[in-house]
Protein backbone atom coordinates (compact mmCIF):
# COMPACT_ATOMS: atom_id res chain seq x y z
CA UNK A 1 0.00 0.00 0.00
CA UNK A 2 1.25 3.46 -0.87
CA UNK A 3 2.27 5.32 2.27
CA UNK A 4 0.32 8.56 1.98
CA UNK A 5 0.72 11.25 4.61
CA UNK A 6 -0.98 14.50 5.50
CA UNK A 7 0.97 16.69 7.94
CA UNK A 8 -0.99 18.80 10.43
CA UNK A 9 1.16 21.70 11.55
CA UNK A 10 0.11 22.79 15.05
CA UNK A 11 0.41 26.53 15.66
CA UNK A 12 -0.88 26.28 19.22
CA UNK A 13 -4.54 25.47 18.67
CA UNK A 14 -6.67 23.15 20.76
CA UNK A 15 -8.17 21.23 17.86
CA UNK A 16 -5.22 19.44 16.28
CA UNK A 17 -6.24 16.11 17.77
CA UNK A 18 -9.83 16.36 16.55
CA UNK A 19 -8.67 17.37 13.07
CA UNK A 20 -6.31 14.40 12.94
CA UNK A 21 -9.16 12.10 13.92
CA UNK A 22 -11.31 13.55 11.12
CA UNK A 23 -8.56 12.98 8.58
CA UNK A 24 -8.08 9.38 9.64
CA UNK A 25 -11.82 8.80 9.53
CA UNK A 26 -11.39 9.56 5.82
CA UNK A 27 -8.90 6.64 5.69
CA UNK A 28 -5.95 8.95 5.16
CA UNK A 29 -2.94 8.74 7.48
CA UNK A 30 -1.79 11.95 9.15
CA UNK A 31 0.67 13.18 11.76
CA UNK A 32 0.66 16.29 13.92
CA UNK A 33 3.96 18.17 14.03
CA UNK A 34 4.98 21.44 15.72
CA UNK A 35 4.76 24.52 13.49
CA UNK A 36 8.54 25.00 13.78
CA UNK A 37 9.40 21.57 12.33
CA UNK A 38 12.40 21.86 10.02
CA UNK A 39 11.90 21.74 6.29
CA UNK A 40 14.42 18.87 6.02
CA UNK A 41 12.34 16.68 8.35
CA UNK A 42 9.19 17.55 6.42
CA UNK A 43 10.82 16.72 3.07
CA UNK A 44 11.83 13.30 4.45
CA UNK A 45 8.20 12.54 5.20
CA UNK A 46 7.09 13.57 1.69
CA UNK A 47 3.56 14.72 2.63
CA UNK A 48 0.79 14.96 0.06
CA UNK A 49 -0.74 17.94 1.83
CA UNK A 50 -0.64 20.19 4.90
CA UNK A 51 -3.26 21.35 7.36
CA UNK A 52 -2.42 24.40 9.45
CA UNK A 53 -4.37 24.74 12.70
CA UNK A 54 -4.47 27.20 15.59
CA UNK A 55 -2.53 30.34 16.36
CA UNK A 56 -1.79 32.99 13.77
CA UNK A 57 -0.85 31.65 10.36
CA UNK A 58 -0.37 35.24 9.22
CA UNK A 59 3.38 35.88 9.47
CA UNK A 60 2.92 39.65 9.53
CA UNK A 61 0.59 39.64 12.55
CA UNK A 62 2.51 37.18 14.75
CA UNK A 63 5.93 36.34 13.35
CA UNK A 64 6.88 34.17 16.34
CA UNK A 65 4.37 31.55 15.13
CA UNK A 66 5.51 31.08 11.56
CA UNK A 67 6.59 27.86 9.90
CA UNK A 68 9.61 27.44 7.68
CA UNK A 69 8.84 29.60 4.62
CA UNK A 70 10.24 26.92 2.31
CA UNK A 71 7.06 24.92 3.00
CA UNK A 72 5.28 27.24 0.57
CA UNK A 73 7.72 26.29 -2.18
CA UNK A 74 7.10 22.53 -2.00
CA UNK A 75 4.13 22.70 -4.35
CA UNK A 76 2.01 20.79 -1.82
CA UNK A 77 -1.60 21.86 -1.06
CA UNK A 78 -2.17 23.65 2.25
CA UNK A 79 -5.44 23.93 4.16
CA UNK A 80 -5.86 26.36 7.05
CA UNK A 81 -8.56 25.37 9.55
CA UNK A 82 -10.05 27.98 11.92
CA UNK A 83 -12.78 27.79 14.61
CA UNK A 84 -14.45 31.12 15.23
CA UNK A 85 -17.67 30.79 13.27
CA UNK A 86 -20.43 28.42 12.34
CA UNK A 87 -19.31 24.84 11.57
CA UNK A 88 -19.17 24.01 7.90
CA UNK A 89 -19.14 27.64 6.72
CA UNK A 90 -16.29 28.49 4.34
CA UNK A 91 -14.29 31.57 5.19
CA UNK A 92 -12.24 33.81 2.92
CA UNK A 93 -9.02 32.36 1.52
CA UNK A 94 -5.93 33.30 3.49
CA UNK A 95 -4.10 35.82 1.34
CA UNK A 96 -1.55 37.27 3.75
CA UNK A 97 1.36 35.21 2.40
CA UNK A 98 2.56 34.86 -1.16
CA UNK A 99 1.00 31.77 -2.67
CA UNK A 100 2.45 31.03 -6.11
CA UNK A 101 0.45 27.82 -6.57
CA UNK A 102 -2.81 29.31 -5.27
CA UNK A 103 -3.42 26.43 -2.84
CA UNK A 104 -3.81 27.99 0.62
CA UNK A 105 -7.40 27.76 1.79
CA UNK A 106 -9.33 28.54 4.98
CA UNK A 107 -12.31 26.61 6.30
CA UNK A 108 -14.24 26.01 9.53
CA UNK A 109 -14.95 22.33 10.20
CA UNK A 110 -16.31 22.47 13.76
CA UNK A 111 -14.69 19.29 15.18
CA UNK A 112 -16.94 19.27 18.24
CA UNK A 113 -20.03 18.76 16.10
CA UNK A 114 -21.28 15.19 15.87
CA UNK A 115 -22.80 15.77 12.43
CA UNK A 116 -20.91 18.28 10.35
CA UNK A 117 -21.61 17.19 6.80
CA UNK A 118 -20.46 20.39 5.07
CA UNK A 119 -17.10 20.39 6.84
CA UNK A 120 -16.64 16.67 6.20
CA UNK A 121 -17.35 17.06 2.49
CA UNK A 122 -14.89 19.97 2.28
CA UNK A 123 -12.21 17.94 4.07
CA UNK A 124 -12.75 14.89 1.85
CA UNK A 125 -12.53 17.04 -1.27
CA UNK A 126 -9.26 18.53 0.00
CA UNK A 127 -7.80 15.10 0.81
CA UNK A 128 -8.99 13.19 -2.26
CA UNK A 129 -9.28 15.78 -5.03
CA UNK A 130 -6.78 18.49 -4.08
CA UNK A 131 -4.08 16.29 -2.49
CA UNK A 132 -4.77 13.19 -4.56
CA UNK A 133 -4.98 10.77 -1.61
CA UNK A 134 -6.47 7.35 -2.31
CA UNK A 135 -8.19 6.88 1.06
CA UNK A 136 -6.88 3.32 1.44
CA UNK A 137 -5.24 3.68 4.85
CA UNK A 138 -6.73 1.33 7.43
CA UNK A 139 -5.75 -0.38 10.66
CA UNK A 140 -4.94 -3.74 9.06
CA UNK A 141 -2.40 -2.13 6.76
CA UNK A 142 -0.99 -0.03 9.61
CA UNK A 143 -0.46 -3.12 11.79
CA UNK A 144 1.07 -5.11 8.94
CA UNK A 145 3.47 -2.33 8.02
CA UNK A 146 4.37 -1.67 11.68
CA UNK A 147 5.26 -5.33 12.27
CA UNK A 148 7.55 -5.35 9.24
CA UNK A 149 9.22 -2.08 10.28
CA UNK A 150 9.75 -3.38 13.83
CA UNK A 151 11.32 -6.59 12.52
CA UNK A 152 13.79 -4.57 10.47
CA UNK A 153 14.54 -2.14 13.29
CA UNK A 154 15.03 -4.64 16.12
CA UNK A 155 16.81 -7.34 14.15
CA UNK A 156 18.09 -10.07 16.49
CA UNK A 157 18.34 -7.89 19.61
CA UNK A 158 16.39 -8.23 22.87
CA UNK A 159 13.36 -6.15 23.80
CA UNK A 160 11.85 -5.42 27.21
CA UNK A 161 8.29 -4.27 27.86
CA UNK A 162 6.75 -3.12 31.13
CA UNK A 163 3.28 -4.62 30.90
CA UNK A 164 0.58 -2.94 32.98
CA UNK A 165 -2.33 -5.05 31.77
CA UNK A 166 -4.01 -2.01 30.25
CA UNK A 167 -5.01 -1.76 26.61
CA UNK A 168 -2.08 0.37 25.43
CA UNK A 169 0.80 -1.66 26.84
CA UNK A 170 -0.95 -4.92 25.93
CA UNK A 171 -1.39 -3.97 22.27
CA UNK A 172 2.19 -2.68 22.10
CA UNK A 173 3.49 -5.92 23.62
CA UNK A 174 1.56 -8.15 21.22
CA UNK A 175 2.67 -6.09 18.22
CA UNK A 176 6.32 -6.50 19.27
CA UNK A 177 5.75 -10.20 19.96
CA UNK A 178 4.36 -10.66 16.44
CA UNK A 179 7.51 -8.95 15.15
CA UNK A 180 10.32 -10.64 17.07
CA UNK A 181 8.74 -13.46 19.10
CA UNK A 182 10.78 -14.69 22.05
CA UNK A 183 13.23 -11.81 21.79
CA UNK A 184 10.60 -9.93 23.80
CA UNK A 185 10.32 -10.24 27.58
CA UNK A 186 7.42 -8.59 29.41
CA UNK A 187 7.67 -7.64 33.06
CA UNK A 188 4.27 -7.43 34.73
CA UNK A 189 4.51 -5.74 38.12
CA UNK A 190 1.41 -6.57 40.15
CA UNK A 191 1.40 -3.78 42.73
CA UNK A 192 -1.79 -5.00 44.37
CA UNK A 193 -3.75 -2.02 43.05
CA UNK A 194 -5.30 -3.67 40.01
CA UNK A 195 -8.98 -4.36 39.45
CA UNK A 196 -10.49 -7.60 40.70
CA UNK A 197 -8.94 -10.72 39.07
CA UNK A 198 -7.04 -8.54 36.60
CA UNK A 199 -3.57 -9.87 37.37
CA UNK A 200 -4.58 -13.47 36.73
CA UNK A 201 -6.44 -12.54 33.53
CA UNK A 202 -3.43 -10.71 32.09
CA UNK A 203 -1.06 -13.55 32.94
CA UNK A 204 -3.33 -16.15 31.34
CA UNK A 205 -3.78 -14.20 28.10
CA UNK A 206 -0.10 -13.50 27.55
CA UNK A 207 1.30 -16.88 28.57
CA UNK A 208 -1.34 -19.13 27.03
CA UNK A 209 -2.73 -17.30 24.01
CA UNK A 210 0.35 -15.40 22.85
CA UNK A 211 3.14 -17.47 24.45
CA UNK A 212 5.06 -14.37 25.50
CA UNK A 213 8.03 -14.47 27.88
CA UNK A 214 6.27 -13.01 30.91
CA UNK A 215 7.73 -12.29 34.34
CA UNK A 216 4.99 -11.57 36.87
CA UNK A 217 6.23 -9.89 40.01
CA UNK A 218 3.80 -10.09 42.92
CA UNK A 219 4.85 -6.99 44.84
CA UNK A 220 1.62 -6.18 46.67
CA UNK A 221 3.09 -6.16 50.19
CA UNK A 222 6.01 -4.04 49.06
CA UNK A 223 3.76 -1.33 47.62
CA UNK A 224 1.29 -1.39 50.54
CA UNK A 225 4.19 -0.89 52.94
CA UNK A 226 5.49 2.13 51.02
CA UNK A 227 2.02 3.69 50.80
CA UNK A 228 1.07 3.18 54.44
CA UNK A 229 -0.33 6.42 55.92
CA UNK A 230 0.09 8.43 52.69
CA UNK A 231 -2.96 10.52 51.75
CA UNK A 232 -1.69 13.13 49.28
CA UNK A 233 -2.44 11.98 45.69
CA UNK A 234 0.79 13.34 44.22
CA UNK A 235 2.84 11.57 46.87
CA UNK A 236 0.98 8.36 46.09
CA UNK A 237 1.82 8.71 42.40
CA UNK A 238 5.49 9.44 43.09
CA UNK A 239 5.84 6.57 45.54
CA UNK A 240 4.22 4.11 43.15
CA UNK A 241 6.27 5.39 40.21
CA UNK A 242 9.51 5.21 42.17
CA UNK A 243 8.80 1.75 43.55
CA UNK A 244 7.78 0.53 40.13
CA UNK A 245 11.15 1.67 38.78
CA UNK A 246 12.99 -0.15 41.55
CA UNK A 247 11.11 -3.41 40.95
CA UNK A 248 11.48 -3.05 37.19
CA UNK A 249 15.24 -2.43 37.49
CA UNK A 250 15.72 -5.43 39.78
CA UNK A 251 13.93 -7.77 37.41
CA UNK A 252 15.47 -6.39 34.21
CA UNK A 253 18.99 -6.94 35.59
CA UNK A 254 18.24 -10.64 35.84
CA UNK A 255 17.58 -10.80 32.08
CA UNK A 256 20.94 -9.46 30.95
CA UNK A 257 21.68 -6.92 28.25
CA UNK A 258 18.52 -5.56 26.61
CA UNK A 259 18.74 -3.03 23.76
CA UNK A 260 15.17 -1.80 23.44
CA UNK A 261 12.45 -0.78 25.86
CA UNK A 262 8.80 -0.75 24.72
CA UNK A 263 6.37 1.91 25.95
CA UNK A 264 2.63 1.97 25.32
CA UNK A 265 2.58 5.71 24.57
CA UNK A 266 -0.43 6.76 22.47
CA UNK A 267 -1.19 10.01 20.74
CA UNK A 268 -3.28 11.69 23.49
CA UNK A 269 -0.25 11.24 25.78
CA UNK A 270 1.85 13.17 23.28
CA UNK A 271 -0.79 15.89 22.98
CA UNK A 272 -1.13 16.30 26.76
CA UNK A 273 2.64 16.58 27.07
CA UNK A 274 2.52 19.53 24.64
CA UNK A 275 2.95 19.82 20.86
CA UNK A 276 4.00 22.92 19.00
CA UNK A 277 2.85 25.98 20.93
CA UNK A 278 0.09 24.05 22.75
CA UNK A 279 0.07 23.99 26.53
CA UNK A 280 1.25 20.81 28.21
CA UNK A 281 -1.35 19.44 30.63
CA UNK A 282 0.84 16.77 32.18
CA UNK A 283 3.84 14.69 31.21
CA UNK A 284 3.39 11.00 30.63
CA UNK A 285 5.67 8.07 31.40
CA UNK A 286 3.42 5.27 30.29
CA UNK A 287 5.09 2.27 31.79
CA UNK A 288 4.36 3.20 35.37
CA UNK A 289 6.64 6.17 35.91
CA UNK A 290 9.90 5.30 34.18
CA UNK A 291 12.63 7.95 34.49
CA UNK A 292 13.60 10.33 31.69
CA UNK A 293 16.87 8.46 31.28
CA UNK A 294 17.01 4.68 31.01
CA UNK A 295 19.94 2.50 30.03
CA UNK A 296 18.64 1.21 26.71
CA UNK A 297 19.76 1.76 23.15
CA UNK A 298 16.34 3.16 22.30
CA UNK A 299 12.74 3.39 23.49
CA UNK A 300 10.22 1.97 21.02
CA UNK A 301 6.70 3.40 21.00
CA UNK A 302 4.77 1.50 18.30
CA UNK A 303 1.42 3.15 19.15
CA UNK A 304 2.65 6.70 19.50
CA UNK A 305 0.63 7.99 16.54
CA UNK A 306 -2.66 6.23 17.37
CA UNK A 307 -5.73 7.44 19.23
CA UNK A 308 -7.36 5.23 21.87
CA UNK A 309 -10.08 3.92 19.54
CA UNK A 310 -7.42 3.15 16.92
CA UNK A 311 -5.36 1.25 19.51
CA UNK A 312 -8.41 -0.91 20.20
CA UNK A 313 -8.84 -1.56 16.46
CA UNK A 314 -5.18 -2.54 16.26
CA UNK A 315 -5.68 -4.92 19.18
CA UNK A 316 -8.53 -6.68 17.40
CA UNK A 317 -6.44 -6.95 14.21
CA UNK A 318 -3.67 -8.54 16.30
CA UNK A 319 -6.10 -11.11 17.71
CA UNK A 320 -6.27 -9.86 21.28
CA UNK A 321 -9.51 -10.95 23.04
CA UNK A 322 -12.27 -8.36 23.08
CA UNK A 323 -12.54 -8.41 26.88
CA UNK A 324 -8.97 -7.08 27.06
CA UNK A 325 -9.19 -4.77 24.04
CA UNK A 326 -12.28 -3.04 25.40
CA UNK A 327 -11.15 -3.06 29.01
CA UNK A 328 -11.78 0.25 30.71
CA UNK A 329 -8.88 2.76 30.73
CA UNK A 330 -6.92 2.40 33.93
CA UNK A 331 -4.44 4.84 35.53
CA UNK A 332 -0.85 3.75 36.06
CA UNK A 333 -1.09 4.11 39.88
CA UNK A 334 -4.17 1.90 39.74
CA UNK A 335 -6.73 1.95 42.51
CA UNK A 336 -4.44 4.11 44.64
CA UNK A 337 -5.88 7.20 42.94
CA UNK A 338 -9.43 5.88 43.27
CA UNK A 339 -9.11 5.44 47.02
CA UNK A 340 -9.33 8.84 48.66
CA UNK A 341 -7.06 8.98 51.69
CA UNK A 342 -4.60 6.36 52.88
CA UNK A 343 -4.25 2.95 51.21
CA UNK A 344 -4.80 -0.32 53.06
CA UNK A 345 -5.34 -3.89 51.80
CA UNK A 346 -8.89 -3.82 53.22
CA UNK A 347 -9.76 -0.62 51.32
CA UNK A 348 -8.36 -2.11 48.12
CA UNK A 349 -10.53 -5.20 48.57
CA UNK A 350 -13.63 -3.05 49.22
CA UNK A 351 -13.06 -1.00 46.09
CA UNK A 352 -12.23 -4.03 43.94
CA UNK A 353 -15.52 -5.67 44.91
CA UNK A 354 -17.59 -2.51 44.45
CA UNK A 355 -15.99 -1.69 41.10
CA UNK A 356 -16.47 -5.26 39.89
CA UNK A 357 -20.21 -5.11 40.64
CA UNK A 358 -20.52 -1.74 38.89
CA UNK A 359 -18.75 -2.93 35.74
CA UNK A 360 -20.72 -6.18 35.74
CA UNK A 361 -24.12 -4.43 35.88
CA UNK A 362 -23.18 -1.87 33.22
CA UNK A 363 -22.14 -4.71 30.93
CA UNK A 364 -25.37 -6.60 31.64
CA UNK A 365 -27.31 -3.50 30.61
CA UNK A 366 -25.41 -3.43 27.30
CA UNK A 367 -23.91 0.00 28.04
CA UNK A 368 -20.24 -0.96 28.38
CA UNK A 369 -19.34 -0.11 24.75
CA UNK A 370 -21.36 3.12 24.85
CA UNK A 371 -19.58 4.56 27.90
CA UNK A 372 -15.99 5.70 27.38
CA UNK A 373 -14.93 5.14 30.97
CA UNK A 374 -16.71 4.12 34.15
CA UNK A 375 -15.45 3.09 37.57
CA UNK A 376 -16.06 3.23 41.32
CA UNK A 377 -14.25 5.46 43.81
CA UNK A 378 -13.87 4.71 47.51
CA UNK A 379 -14.23 8.07 49.21
CA UNK A 380 -12.94 8.85 52.69
CA UNK A 381 -16.44 9.89 53.71
CA UNK A 382 -18.14 7.72 56.32
CA UNK A 383 -21.76 8.10 57.26
CA UNK A 384 -24.42 6.58 59.48
CA UNK A 385 -26.64 3.85 58.05
CA UNK A 386 -28.62 0.75 58.95
CA UNK A 387 -27.72 -2.78 57.91
CA UNK A 388 -29.24 -6.00 59.25
CA UNK A 389 -31.25 -3.90 61.70
CA UNK A 390 -28.06 -2.51 63.19
CA UNK A 391 -26.46 0.93 63.07
CA UNK A 392 -23.50 1.23 60.72
CA UNK A 393 -20.86 3.89 60.20
CA UNK A 394 -19.30 2.94 56.89
CA UNK A 395 -17.85 4.24 53.64
CA UNK A 396 -19.48 6.06 50.75
CA UNK A 397 -18.70 4.78 47.24
CA UNK A 398 -18.93 7.22 44.32
CA UNK A 399 -19.70 6.01 40.79
CA UNK A 400 -18.29 7.75 37.71
CA UNK A 401 -19.22 7.34 34.02
CA UNK A 402 -18.17 9.63 31.17
CA UNK A 403 -18.51 9.87 27.41
CA UNK A 404 -15.61 11.29 25.40
CA UNK A 405 -13.95 11.02 22.00
CA UNK A 406 -10.42 11.94 23.02
CA UNK A 407 -10.25 11.99 26.87
CA UNK A 408 -9.21 15.64 26.69
CA UNK A 409 -12.77 16.71 27.51
CA UNK A 410 -15.67 14.59 28.73
CA UNK A 411 -19.36 14.71 29.63
CA UNK A 412 -20.98 12.67 32.36
CA UNK A 413 -23.30 9.89 31.23
CA UNK A 414 -26.95 9.86 32.29
CA UNK A 415 -27.11 6.23 33.34
CA UNK A 416 -30.63 4.78 33.61
CA UNK A 417 -32.01 4.93 37.13
CA UNK A 418 -32.73 1.20 37.12
CA UNK A 419 -29.06 0.46 36.43
CA UNK A 420 -27.85 2.82 39.13
CA UNK A 421 -30.43 1.41 41.54
CA UNK A 422 -29.32 -2.17 40.88
CA UNK A 423 -25.64 -1.27 41.30
CA UNK A 424 -26.35 0.57 44.56
CA UNK A 425 -28.44 -2.28 45.93
CA UNK A 426 -25.83 -4.91 45.14
CA UNK A 427 -22.81 -2.98 46.42
CA UNK A 428 -24.44 -2.14 49.77
CA UNK A 429 -25.69 -5.71 50.14
CA UNK A 430 -22.60 -7.62 48.96
CA UNK A 431 -19.65 -5.42 49.95
CA UNK A 432 -18.76 -5.04 53.61
CA UNK A 433 -18.20 -1.57 55.09
CA UNK A 434 -20.15 0.33 52.39
CA UNK A 435 -23.55 1.83 53.23
CA UNK A 436 -24.00 4.72 50.78
CA UNK A 437 -23.65 5.21 46.99
CA UNK A 438 -23.35 8.55 45.11
CA UNK A 439 -23.17 9.32 41.38
CA UNK A 440 -20.73 11.92 39.97
CA UNK A 441 -22.37 14.25 37.42
CA UNK A 442 -19.39 16.55 36.75
CA UNK A 443 -17.87 17.02 33.30
CA UNK A 444 -14.24 17.55 32.27
CA UNK A 445 -13.60 20.42 32.71
CA UNK A 446 -14.01 21.54 35.46
CA UNK A 447 -13.29 18.12 36.95
CA UNK A 448 -10.80 15.56 35.69
CA UNK A 449 -12.03 12.09 34.82
CA UNK A 450 -10.18 10.48 37.74
CA UNK A 451 -10.77 11.82 41.24
CA UNK A 452 -7.07 12.04 42.10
Amino acid sequence: MEKELIIILDFGGQYSQQIARRVRECNVYCQVLPYHTSIDKIKEKAPKGFIFTGGAIDASSQPSLTCDPDIYNLGVPILGICYNGKPGKDISPITTMEDPINNLFGVQLGPDEEDNSKGSIFLKNFLYKTCGCSGKWNMSSFVERSIEELKEKIGDRKVLCALSGGVDSSVAAVMISKSVGKQLTCIFVDHGLLRKNEGDEVEEIFTKQFDVNLIRVNAQDRFYSKLAGVTDPERKRKIIGEEFIRVFEEESKKIGRVDYLVQGTIYPDVIESGIGNSAGIKSHHNVGGLPDYVDFKEIIEPLRDLFKDEVRKAGLVLGIPENLVFRQPFPGPGLAVRIIGDITPDKVRILQDADHIYREEVAKAGLDRYISQYFAVLTNIRSVGVKNDERTYDYTVALRAVKTTDFMTANYVELPWEVLGKVSERIVKEVDHVNRICYDITGKPPATIEWE
